[in-house]
């Protein structure tokens, strides 16, 4: 498949036997790496990474991955650029395709993503923005995969607010690729019918079934792997977090969740998570409202059927394989 001087932006660019070989190209990296073997492919380029939000596993991802594959990597913090404050994202756009061959966004808005790929001509792959993390989906369906020993006819549910970024790129992923999709959440932070629609499109075509329900019922005996995510993302108003607890905290992934849903379900989460008091954030959460956990317990959290680490390191092979992918004919 060829998908030279492609942009990364949504799933939904993209069609299942695409998706397909992009993870199959994520295990062959990921062999590489393991393995220990050389793979610099692309010793003669180099890639931005721009960031508007702030990342441990998106950051080390992209750079790492790019330095593997042999690439000179510039980080641009939320201060490294002039981007939407002296100069507009298009003329930065352009100026950045004059000297990388490739540029990571991430970020508040699709909008900007969506136009850093309009204006340069070289790849624009997104990091994460208010509607989508493509990204993080492509690591979920790697570690999914290795962990259940395969993806069709799988059942995924997200639990939370099921609205965000995450699970609008999840519920895509799996409209496409055949796999169930369980949105559980309270009925305020339901994803939007345009997404649902587009999902069900995609549905239709891989057999697969889209549920969106504020029952957390419907996980028994039916998900093979429950996902987490935080109840306040980054830059939403802080004053939310009383509202999003009383809304969210009878969606908390605890070991009888798991427990009802199947013997071998396991804990899937983007990271950084709050299952315990070992942060700023989560101590200011425990002094205003009292609870020490949040989205997900400790005990599911640092138990076997956890697969959150695998999760973080996939990110580096999956975005290696991106990378790959769109840059290796240019």
């Amino acid at each position: 498949m060829d998908f030279t001087g492609r942009d990364f932006l949504r799933i939904q660019d993209f069609s299942a036997e695409e998706l397909r070989y992009m993870l199959d190209v994520s295990k062959a990296f990921k062999k590489l790496k393991h393995e220990r073997k050389s793979h610099k492919c692309f010793p003669d380029k180099n890639i931005v990474i721009v960031f508007e939000k702030t990342s441990t596993r998106t950051r080390c991802a992209f750079e790492v991955a790019g330095y593997d594959l042999g690439m000179g990597v510039t980080y641009l913090d939320p201060t490294g650029s002039q981007m939407g404050h002296k100069e507009s994202v298009a003329d930065t756009a352009q100026v950045l395709a004059r000297f990388y061959d490739g540029i990571e966004f991430r970020g508040f808005k699709q909008e900007t993503v969506n136009t850093l790929a309009e204006y340069s001509d070289v790849p624009v792959w997104n990091g994460l923005t208010d509607s989508c993390h493509p990204t993080q989906a492509l690591a979920d369906f790697m570690t999914m995969e290795e962990r259940l020993g395969g993806l069709k006819g799988k059942t995924l549910a997200f639990v939370g607010d099921t609205r965000n970024n995450v699970s609008n790129s999840l519920m895509m992923m799996s409209a496409k690729m055949g796999v169930n999709y369980i949105a559980c959440g309270p009925k305020e932070l339901r994803p939007s019918d345009e997404i649902i629609a587009a999902c069900q499109l995609e549905a239709e075509k891989s057999g697969a079934e889209i549920i969106i329900t504020d029952d957390t019922n419907a996980l028994r005996g039916t998900a093979d792997a429950i996902y987490a995510d935080v109840w306040l993302s980054m830059g939403e108003d802080k004053e939310k977090w009383g509202e999003r607890i009383l809304l969210l905290q009878p969606y908390q992934v605890t070991m009888e969740m798991m427990n009802n849903a199947k013997p071998e379900t396991i804990f899937l989460h983007c990271l950084p998570s709050f299952h315990d008091l070992n942060t700023t954030t989560a101590q200011d959460v425990y002094e205003k409202f009292g609870i020490s956990e949040m989205e997900v317990t400790d005990e599911v959290f640092n138990s076997e059927r956890s697969a959150v680490m695998d999760e973080a390191e996939n990110r580096m092979h999956t975005i290696k394989a991106v990378m790959y992918l769109t840059l290796k004919n240019k």
